[in-house]
């Protein structure tokens, strides 16, 4: 082979190295198959990958009889972001529950049992936690996915969390750095810019992130944000003085940086799907999270072909490439490494994550308040889903309740005129009212005005972030949209 040909394939393996795509369907794809036999280290799974916790299993023996050290990534926050539960609802609650209770052991013993399950399902890589101190209420998409507003409060929380799921084997990615917490844009439709002076970056948004460093996280996970006090230029995935020269100089972070999933359209739309992968492994990012939308081969052929350009052009240096794809491998060994001995010494909890949903809830009561014995109707007042959500996961009071008052009947409504539709259909029965983030929304606000002004007695059920102040008979603030949540929120309203 001539040293050409040897340069050539050395990059090609890098390029795919640096890559960690998702794909579609519930059995491994033959494209993935071969693209693993040719330097593909890691591979995401999604919601779409996902029937059954047997069937994950499945899928991801698949892929280990084709490469056994394959880092097999998920976004599995758990609570409203879960992917693991995506048909039935998280079995844990997130991470404003957990910052609720404000228990950091209980936080490590929750990340414990998750790994667990991620293990038992083939997993070694999970992008969470979120380290997002939630300074601005109104945040579009971080909002229950945060501990909460105090940095103090979501760094101890990021580190037991961190500390908890690695010591089920599971390698952590914290997210999303330098903070995504004070922004008022989605950066999965722009970007979002976060205008805070010097200080406030070190003594707000930096202090989980330091936790997570010295907690010892495997990964970080770049935000797609733009911090003028850092760079001007460049959101925080695409910038050398945020990857480089802050993360791994100031922090000194020595571990993987993950890239946010590149098609979205804070990158893809301003740089280019290829161009913006090129640029941000330039910047230190070491991989590259793609496949949340775009999940097929063409798209990996198209980054791997891009990478390897770039080291031909000059534009990339291939010494940096080099590094991107040894620290991946890395990666994957320590996973492979100590995945099974962790286990064996993880105990299992069954009903940790109920345990931390009954703690979180927060339950207001006005005047002569009594438990609710008979049959209701539940109304619960949807708004759009974030994309990190997404629309399939079932959340809400309604089913537990069924199963608890025979003959209680639920209903979904939702803008103007709510409040009214859910009056007429609840046929004088009493009213639980389900919210999430009501501070949020205009409409949500004004169906409630129009539910308590003629119900007094309802329960209303907040399972977003309790920025509104309580009101109604009953007023149950769960921190989170879990299945464990709406559990706890219903045995709470039938127990008094």
């Amino acid at each position: 082979m001539t040293v050409s040909a040897t340069l050539d394939d050395t990059l090609t393996k890098d390029a795919f190295a640096v890559l960690q795509p998702g794909f579609d369907g519930t059995t491994v794809p033959d494209w993935v198959r071969r693209r693993v036999g040719e330097g593909l280290a890691s591979v995401a799974l999604f919601g779409r990958n996902v029937v059954s916790h047997g069937q994950v299993r499945e899928l991801t023996a698949q892929l280990r009889a084709e490469r056994d050290d394959l880092l097999i990534a998920i976004d599995e926050e758990s609570g409203d972001v879960t992917r693991l539960d995506v048909r039935t609802g998280s079995s844990f609650p997130g991470n404003h529950a957990l910052g609720a209770v404000d228990d950091p052991d209980l936080t490590r013993r929750v990340a414990r049992q998750l790994a667990r399950r991620l293990a038992e399902c083939g997993v070694n890589f999970d992008w969470a936690p979120s380290a997002d101190v939630n300074a601005n209420p109104d945040n579009p998409v971080i909002g229950v996915r945060s501990f909460g507003a105090d940095p103090e409060l979501v760094a101890r929380h990021t580190a037991a969390y961190v500390e908890g799921l690695q010591s089920g084997g599971v390698a952590a990615c914290t997210k999303h750095f330098p903070g995504h917490g004070d922004t008022n844009v989605d950066s999965h439709h722009a970007v979002p810019r976060i205008d805070v002076d010097e200080h406030t970056l070190l003594t707000r948004e930096l202090p989980p992130f330091r936790a997570a460093v010295e907690a010892g996280t495997r990964a970080i996970m770049s935000a797609h944000i733009l911090v003028p006090a850092l760079d001007p230029d460049r959101p925080g995935t695409l910038s050398r003085r945020v990857l480089t020269d802050l993360l791994r100089g100031e922090l000194g972070f020595d571990g993987l940086i993950v890239t946010d999933a590149m098609e979205m359209r804070a990158v893809a739309e301003a740089y280019g799907l290829e161009h913006g992968v090129v640029l941000a492994i330039a910047a230190g990012a070491d991989a590259i999270c793609v496949g949340g939308g775009l999940c097929d081969e063409g798209t990996v052929l198209r980054l791997r072909d891009a990478l390897v350009a770039a080291v031909r052009s000059g534009e990339l240096p291939e010494e940096r490439l080099a590094d991107a794809a040894a620290r991946v491998r890395e990666l994957a060994r320590w996973t492979a490494e100590s995945g099974g001995d962790a286990q064996a010494g993880t105990a299992p909890e069954p009903e940790i994550g109920l345990i931390a949903a009954r703690r979180a809830l927060a339950v207001t009561r006005t005047g002569t308040a009594t438990a609710v014995q008979q049959p209701v109707y539940v109304a619960t007042f949807s708004p759009t889903a974030n994309i990190a959500v997404g629309e399939e996961t079932p959340w809400g009071v309604g089913a537990e309740l069924e199963r608890l008052l025979p003959g209680t009947e639920t209903g979904i409504f939702t803008g103007a005129g709510a409040g009214e539709a859910a009056l007429r259909a609840s046929a004088g029965r009493r009213v639980v009212a389900v919210v999430r983030d009501e501070h949020r929304h205009a409409w949500m606000r004004s169906a409630l005005d129009v539910l308590l002004a003629a119900r007094p007695n309802t329960v209303v059920v907040e399972m977003g972030v309790p920025q509104s102040s309580p009101r109604g008979a009953v007023h149950i603030a769960t921190h989170g949209a879990a299945r464990v949540c709406g559990v706890a929120a219903a045995e709470a309203i039938v127990t008094g």
